[in-house]
């Protein structure tokens, strides 16, 4: 074999395995099962468990005081392409401090990796721990689709429609809209991510930020989520933070 087809062959292998490096990183990356607020159309492997922590501070803080959300939660892959899991919201405003449970359950009901498409649709059910008097319980439901553009830095949107059910007249905000999001992958482990609910309500929120892959299939996510309502002078806008982890 002469040197310069030797060169070509280990130039070829070299390429591959940083392909099939900078691949598997970015299936661990995007375990997660949200962007930052979205929901993205990924599910949790049947029979693996990932668990987040998120923490929402509002910065700068409203002339009414600062709020803060914590957000543990769980998501387990109960069959191919099927996860349920819970969160446990606990928000902090002056004067208050509320607790809400929220189950949920994801369906990817369509993926073609040669493609980069996927579909997805589910519910996450929001209902108050304590204070329940006054306090309304209601579903978010989705449907999101995306695409993953090819190549090493090719970027992957999201988008698709969200409606609010089951609330009774007292909910305030917007009970429909769209949800769309992007990650762009900028190094082998650090994508840019943004996503955006549309409408004014707990949900309305433009977020960018990056998305860091972690060892042991673990993440960190650093963003600002921005209110669709901060243009009128009311700071509702937050520090968003999240650690997740993908358990065997």
């Amino acid at each position: 074999m002469s040197y310069l087809k030797r060169r070509i062959q280990v130039a070829v292998i070299g390429r591959c395995l940083t392909l099939l490096f900078v691949i598997s990183c970015a299936q661990t990356a995007m375990a997660q099962s949200t962007l930052f607020n979205i929901p993205s159309t990924d599910t949790v492997a049947p029979k693996k468990v990932y668990t987040e922590f998120d923490y929402f501070a509002n910065l700068p803080k409203q002339d009414s005081g600062m709020f803060q959300w914590f957000v543990p939660r769980v998501v387990v892959g109960i069959a191919p392409n099927v996860e349920a899991g819970a969160n446990f919201l606990i928000a902090h405003v002056p004067d208050s401090t509320n607790s809400f449970f929220q189950p949920n359950v994801k369906w990817k009901f369509a993926h073609s990796d040669m493609k980069g498409l996927a579909g997805a649709a589910g519910i996450i059910w929001y209902t108050p721990i304590d204070d329940r008097d006054g306090v309304d319980s209601y579903g978010l439901v989705y449907g999101n689709f995306s695409k993953k553009f090819m190549g090493t830095y090719g970027p992957r949107i999201t988008m698709g429609p969200y409606g609010i059910v089951g609330a009774n007249d007292d909910y305030y905000g917007t009970k429909a809209g769209a949800i769309i999001g992007l990650e762009q992958p900028i190094h082998a482990k650090a994508t840019i991510v943004a996503d955006w609910f549309s409408g004014v309500s707990g949900f309305g929120y433009f977020t960018p930020g990056i998305s860091i892959t972690l060892p042991h299939s673990s993440l960190l996510n650093v963003g600002y989520s921005i209110g669709n309502d901060s243009y009128d002078g009311n700071n509702n806008r937050a520090l968003f933070i999240y650690y997740g982890i993908t358990l065997n």
